[in-house]
Order: structure tokens, then C-alpha cells, then sequence
């Protein structure tokens, strides 16, 4: 247990997930580890390469001094020029290396936040030199761990923990991106709102309101006249919201009342991770 409670379900939720990336990538066969994932360029060695250098971050550990090739095409920021780091670092390592670094940084990470006490203002590390409070850090751990652990539970055809602590701090996480979607990438016209109806293992009903200067704001309340309303299951809608799949792809998985244009420039905006 933590010191500062407010810091456990964060800690909890990737504790869980990172457990279970473990639990998947166990029997995996060498071949396996090279895998394409939903992960726009990373393999299932490179998502367990990231989650590992991301842990070690949070230990603490110094960052691998490396070159990057010229050629990942996926590699278009300087956030993701940060990120491919600790993954490109690892791109030989055999299936043994990875399952073992990856047992011992679960145990370091562990007995880090067993014997934690500091605050969760406290300011840590953040990428590319930045800082970040410690409870932002946790938060944002809870939620990558978890789109990851996804991630390679497509790639394996091996589904679950789509309602575990993880899946609920994610549901949140994504949910504040949405009247950004709506009102300003959409197009959403003011005064109007539109309502998203979410059902399977985490089940949600969120409306987005655009007031008369254009600003988006959600609320759990139904709008009695909505310009458009969304109706999809949990997992095509994280699926969506993290650019893990285009909206023709699972065109089938939605269902759209009202303004189909409207609906359509949403769904073709619906990403909100970087």
C-alpha cells in the first residue's frame, strides 16, 4: 500500500496489466515476438521493449545511448523519437532476454511502489526532458500498459481484461478527448450535441455539447435532440480513440442516428492518442 491512497488504483491498475503482458508473452515462440501489432510500427517485442523502457524510466534508470536508423517511417515527432528509444535498443534481443528483463523490471517496479512516499505532486520525470507530477506519471502508465496489453491480446487472439482496473482509467483518459474531437476537429456546428452510446464490458452513455462560441464540454446526461448519436461496443471504440483501426474497417460495429456528415468527420477524428 502506498503512502498517498490516491496514487493506488493508478498503481494497481498498471501493476495488473503489466502482469498480464508477462502472462502473454511467456509461451510465445521466437517467431511470435515478431508479430505485427495494431501498434502503428511495433511488433509484440517492440510494445514489450517499450513497456520495459518505460518502467525503467520510472525507476529511474539512465536512457540507452543509441542512433536511431533513418528509416521508421513511423517515427514522425520528436515524442516518438523518444519513445522508439527504448524499443529500436532491443530490436535483436532474443524471446529468453526479453521474458527475463521483463520479470526482473516487473520485480524492481514492485518494491518501488511498495515502499513509496512521496507525494503525488511530487515532480518526476517526464519525455523528452520535461517533468510531470507523480500522479500524472502513474495515471499515464495505467493507461499505456493497458491500450498495449490490448494491443497484443488482438495480435495473439487471446481477448480479456476489456472491464479490468485498467480498462475503467482508460475509459476515463479517453473520454476527456472527446469534445476536442467533436467541437473543434469535427466541426461540430454550436449549439448542438451528440450523444455516444457505449455498451459490452465497460458500458457508458456520454453526451458533447458545443455551446455558441464553439467550445465542447461532456457531460452523463441524454441531450433530447442530438445532431448525431454514436452507438458502438467498448472495444471498436478504444480501438478508435487510440488509432488502433480505421472507422471503414469496423463500419459494421457502429451504429449513427442523425447527421451522417457529422458523424462521419467525428469517426475520421475519433484518435486522440499520440
Amino acid at each position: 500500500m502506498t503512502v498517498h491512497p490516491s496514487l493506488q488504483n493508478y498503481a494497481d491498475a498498471a501493476t495488473h496489466a503489466i502482469e498480464a503482458i508477462a502472462e502473454l508473452v511467456a509461451p510465445l515462440a521466437e517467431s511470435e515476438w515478431n508479430r505485427r501489432t495494431p501498434c502503428p510500427g511495433w511488433s509484440v517485442r517492440d510494445i514489450v521493449s517499450h513497456v520495459i523502457g518505460m518502467e525503467c524510466e520510472m525507476l529511474g534508470d539512465p536512457r540507452p545511448i543509441h542512433t536511431l536508423p533513418r528509416d521508421l517511417y513511423h517515427v514522425q515527432s520528436d515524442f516518438a523519437r523518444y519513445m522508439e528509444m527504448q524499443v529500436d535498443v532491443r530490436r535483436h534481443h532474443t524471446a529468453p532476454e526479453m521474458t527475463s528483463e521483463l520479470e526482473y523490471v516487473l520485480i524492481r517496479r514492485a518494491r518501488q511502489l511498495r515502499n513509496e512516499s512521496r507525494t503525488p505532486e511530487t515532480m518526476v520525470r517526464a519525455p523528452l526532458g520535461a517533468e510531470q507530477t507523480l500522479e500524472v506519471a502513474l495515471h499515464m502508465r495505467a493507461f499505456d500498459v493497458w491500450v498495449h496489453e490490448q494491443d497484443l491480446r488482438t495480435t495473439l487472439g487471446q481477448p480479456g481484461n476489456l472491464d479490468s482496473p485498467g480498462a475503467l482509467i482508460a475509459r476515463d483518459t479517453l473520454l476527456l478527448g472527446l469534445p476536442k474531437v467533436v467541437a473543434k476537429n469535427a466541426g461540430a456546428p454550436a449549439n448542438s450535441a451528440v450523444v455516444f452510446d457505449v455498451h459490452g464490458p465497460v458500458e457508458f452513455l456520454r453526451t458533447v455539447r458545443v455551446d455558441a462560441e464553439g467550445r465542447g464540454s461532456i457531460d452523463g446526461a441524454p441531450s433530447l435532440g442530438p445532431a448525431a448519436t454514436l452507438s458502438l461496443d467498448w472495444e471498436t471504440y478504444v480501438r478508435l480513440a487510440c488509432g488502433r483501426v480505421r472507422p471503414a474497417a469496423v463500419a459494421d460495429r457502429i451504429k449513427i442516428e442523425g447527421d451522417q456528415e457529422l458523424a462521419a468527420a467525428i469517426l475520421d477524428n475519433f484518435a486522440v492518442t499520440p
